[in-house]
């Protein structure tokens, strides 16, 4: 078995590989006298090929070069020994020469665990042995195509930030999360990388340790229990992930036995445009390293899903489109989702791409790159542009918001308002809306109940329904304060009842990418800037309607593609969300006619940067009634029906006989 993987992982076929690399908890046979014991202690394996005299060193041998030697495979560049007497969190590295003839420390690639920053050692940790409660959860996961899917981004450190100068513990989060989540109707959480990485600023994104927890909030079992109390109270966990590069810490994986190991061996790919090295996902072990990383947290954390972070610098020489296709790393990618989705197929893959590379959520068998979903970063980029801009040149910026739906249908589709709008001098979200401080607020609430009524999965980063004006900094817990503040507070029960609508309604959720459930209503109106589509599923019919302006109106008509009578569900304009309450409290008759050709309308009060969902009523018929035939008939014909069907025919008479008689006792 073992050698199957190793097999495997020089050919970039398994997603195993963190079962044979690294140090594992195990035992060895040996012979004392004529007996044969099992003797406990830890394995360990390492992959350097151009590596010689290799040693592991630690707090059990005193960091004694000489003392514990690993041994080579065979010729394909794995190495290994057997410790006896280990136990967890004792420090270790290796210790080899290179191949550039230099002796060089370095942490452990496969390591499970690893020293908080700044110590660079990696650690000891039993993953086995975890007892999970989470059976239900698994048993109906699915990846959620037509189920509801809002997505609450979160970086663990900064969320509530430190308590007395240091991070909350993974358990620690989950304590008041999950309430939060609850309160605020969220489906699923997204955490930003949680492996290994030096540099706090780097948000997780540049790892030195693919396979280890990030100590700042704990350890692995930490993790586990984590995702395990978060899928018992019902949400899901998704994990983002980076494989495009790593960090250039020497005493991680840059350059890792002399040689180009990891990382591209041509200067003008080795650095990344973050200054970070590149992975060459060309490399067929390089390929099982990563394929296998993602798989361990799978696994390992059940975790429901991996965002794949910049799929525009793995399909793209360096992410530039001129460059043309890196193939080898389309490759990877492919190989990547299908072994992924065989292995665990209620598992999402979810892709941050911002290209226009044709079929990433295409499946494999028609050519594609196999994702689930794709973040829609067109979507948001020309979203946030239209809202930004003074209403008076919006008629000029009309198909902003009318393109996305143009191309939807191409790509299973995530629409995000994730941590890469509010940080390095972008201001939040509320900041880049047009308007005095009032306008803002309008124009936010607006704005998430577009992206709710737009078809797509939802995500948005944390503090984005608190309204905040202060962009995201990872060294600062969020400004929970700010929910003392009326204003602040009426945007996150906003976020709050937009959850619980989008999840009630399965015209918001079901078959998205089929066109038959999404119509426009008003989407040439340029000169007014309202938008109207409509979406229906089954018993849920809903119209949004949409102001971009600060005009009101008191009588507006607005298209609709059904008859009947609409009621107002929703409205962003009402006070309890901070609005002016201009909203429309009795149901709403459509009558023939409309604007644009549609067939129908209906006259709506239509406040200043109001948007309103309306649900068409629909009368369900009931069942008719079937009379039941009274007991004394009923019985009789039971009585005779078996009769006249077993008797013969020219005993036709005496079974008369017989049946007149039973009739006769029976009455």
């Amino acid at each position: 078995m073992a050698f199957g993987v190793l097999y495997d992982f020089l050919v970039g076929q398994t997603i195993d590989a963190h079962t044979y690399f690294g140090a594992h908890f195990g035992y060895r046979e040996k012979k004392v006298g004529k007996k044969t014991i099992k003797e406990e202690g830890v394995w360990f394996r390492l992959y350097a090929p151009l590596a010689d005299d290799v040693s592991v060193i630690g707090e059990w041998n005193g960091w004694d070069v000489r003392a514990d030697k690993l041994t080579k495979v065979d010729d394909c560049g794995a190495w290994e020994t057997f410790i006896p007497g280990l136990h967890d969190y004792q420090s270790y590295k290796y210790h080899f020469r290179n191949a550039r003839g230099e002796y060089v420390d370095k942490a452990d690639p496969f390591a499970f665990y690893s020293e908080y920053r700044p110590q660079t050692c990696s650690r000891l940790f039993n993953i086995e042995g975890f007892i999970w409660h989470d059976e239900e959860w698994l048993k109906n996961r699915d990846r959620n195509f037509d189920r509801p899917m809002s997505i609450y981004e979160i970086h663990l450190g900064s969320w509530v930030g430190q308590r007395d100068g240091r991070y909350l513990s993974y358990e620690e989060v989950a304590d008041v999360l999950i309430p939060y989540l609850m309160e605020t109707g969220y489906t699923h959480v997204e955490i930003m990388p949680i492996v290994q990485y030096p540099f706090d600023g780097s948000w997780g994104y540049q790892a030195t340790g693919f396979y280890s927890v990030d100590s700042r909030y704990g350890n692995p079992f930490q993790l586990m229990s984590f995702v395990d109390r978060l899928h018992q109270a019902g949400f899901g966990v998704i994990l983002d992930f980076a494989p495009v590069h790593f960090a250039t810490d020497y005493y991680a994986l840059r350059e890792y036995d002399g040689s180009c190991l990891y990382e591209y061996s041509d200067p003008s790919h080795t650095i990344s445009p973050w200054g970070s090295a590149q992975f060459d996902l060309g490399k067929d072990p390089v390929r099982s390293f990563l394929m296998s990383a993602m798989n361990f947290f799978l696994d390992y954390f059940h975790f429901d899903g991996i965002r794949i972070d910049a799929v525009s610098n793995i399909v793209y020489w360096d992410g530039n489109k001129n460059n043309g296709e890196n193939t080898g790393a389309t490759e990877f990618i492919r190989r990547l989702n299908g072994k992924i989705h065989y292995r665990h197929p209620s598992v999402m893959m979810i892709a941050e791409d911002s290209t226009d590379f044709q079929g990433v959520t295409k499946p494999l068998e028609y050519g594609g790159l196999g994702f689930d979903y794709k973040w829609d970063l067109g979507w948001m980029n020309d979203t946030l542009k239209y809202y930004s801009k003074d209403p008076i040149y919006k008629k000029w910026e009309h198909n902003k918001l009318t393109f996305s739906m143009a191309y939807f249908y191409s790509e299973n589709f995530l629409l995000p308002l994730s941590h890469d709008e509010v940080v390095h001098g972008k201001g939040t979200i509320i900041n880049k809306l047009w308007g005095d401080y009032d306008t803002k607020f309008a124009q936010l609430r607006n704005l998430y109940t577009y992206q709710y009524g737009h078809p797509g999965k939802k995500l948005s980063f944390m503090g984005n329904e608190l309204a905040s004006f202060d962009e995201w900094n990872e060294q600062k817990s969020l400004p929970w304060n700010l929910l003392s503040y009326p204003k602040h507070d009426s945007v996150k029960r906003l976020v709050r009842d937009l959850n619980l609508i989008y999840r009630a309604e399965p015209a918001m959720h079901v078959e998205e990418h089929n066109p038959a459930r999404f119509g426009w209503t008003m989407v040439d109106n340029a000169d007014q800037s309202v938008f109207a589509f409509q979406r229906e599923y089954g018993d849920s019919d809903l119209l949004f309607v949409f102001n971009m302006t600060g005009n009101w109106y008191d009588g507006y008509e607005v298209g609709c593609l059904r008859d009947g009578i609409y009621d107002e569900i929703f409205n962003s304009d009402k006070d309890v969300y901070g609005g002016w309450n201009q909203y429309n409290g009795l149901p709403c008759q459509a009558y023939p006619g409309a604007p644009e050709n549609r067939p129908y309308h209906i006259s709506i009060k239509l406040g200043g940067f109001a948007a309103c969902i309306f649900k068409r009523r629909i009368e369900k018929r009931e069942k008719p009634k079937v009379e039941e035939e009274p007991k004394e008939v009923a019985k009789k014909a039971t009585i005779k029906k078996p009769a006249a069907k077993k008797a013969p025919v020219k005993k036709a008479a005496s079974t008369k006989k017989r049946s007149v008689k039973k009739t006769a006792k029976t009455k």
